[in-house]
């Protein structure tokens, strides 16, 4: 795919669901409601080299943050209450299933579409903060050390969204899925696409997901420790930029805390 015709994919996604009503869009739209089967398929694993790395950077991780994992678990249980984690079924590699780990960010009682972004009201006045500097993903860790995970990849998908891809995108359930990534990236500038969008769920696999197929495709054809080095800082920048981003704009999470 020539660099125009990405720029011309990226541009249309970001200029909303307004700019989407081209013919055929809402046909596409609607189509993104149907369930397709997934089946499982043989894993795409990580190389040893990119495996050792994970292990080891994790691990490091792990230990280093210990205290401010146990800080924000005691600031979820005593503002939130329990439970502390959030856990949900999420599609790994070989369209497999493992259990993903987050912090929890949204309210006992939320109910309602998958897709948080925005003002969402489902998420508490801790959870937004955590949602802010992606602080919430931080026991992802434990799934990149177990192995569920890597550390440069796709986004893993709640399994209920990713039976909703498109056949064609469907080879990206062969691989495993990363804690950040290029379509991690641009989760802050997606959040408000879906202001005043009617389905944002189907937005979400009719347009968005067709332009993250071919970012995550150009990523893992040339995933190599220098790139994931080169990933893992600009993932810093990103979480530390938040601090001058505007205020209250929650990143784009595909997650279901309401119907875990």
């Amino acid at each position: 795919m020539s660099t125009a015709a990405h720029g011309s994919r990226e541009a249309a996604a970001v200029a909303g669901p307004s700019a989407q009503r081209a013919p055929g869009a809402d046909r596409a739209v609607r189509a993104a409601a149907s369930v397709a089967p997934l089946l499982p398929m043989p894993p795409q694993r990580p190389t040893r080299t990119l495996r050792a790395l994970d292990i080891t950077v994790s691990l490091v991780l792990l230990v280093l943050l210990s205290p401010l994992l146990l800080l924000l678990a005691a600031l979820v249980c005593a503002m939130d209450g329990r439970p502390v984690l959030f856990c949900q079924r999420r599609m790994g590699e070989g369209a497999r299933e493992f259990r993903l780990y987050k912090f929890r960010t949204m309210r006992h009682d939320a109910q309602g579409p998958a897709l948080t972004a925005g003002h969402d009201p489902r998420v508490t006045r801790l959870g937004r903060r955590l949602r802010g500097f992606h602080l919430d993903e931080l026991p992802q860790l434990w799934n990149v050390l177990r192995g569920d995970m890597t550390l440069v990849g796709p986004r893993p998908e709640p399994s209920e969204t990713a039976r909703r891809y498109p056949p064609e995108c469907h080879w990206l359930f062969s691989h495993r899925p990363g804690l950040t990534g290029p379509c991690q990236l641009r989760s802050r500038a997606e959040a408000a696409l879906f202001d005043g969008c009617p389905d944002p769920e189907a937005y979400y696999i009719a347009v968005l997901v067709p332009l993250r197929d071919q970012l995550n495709a150009e990523l893992l054809a040339r995933r190599t420790p220098t790139v994931v080095a080169g990933y893992l800082i600009r993932t810093l920048w990103y979480v530390v930029s938040a601090v001058w981003d505007k205020p209250g704009t929650d990143s784009l999470q595909i997650h279901e805390e309401g119907r875990s």
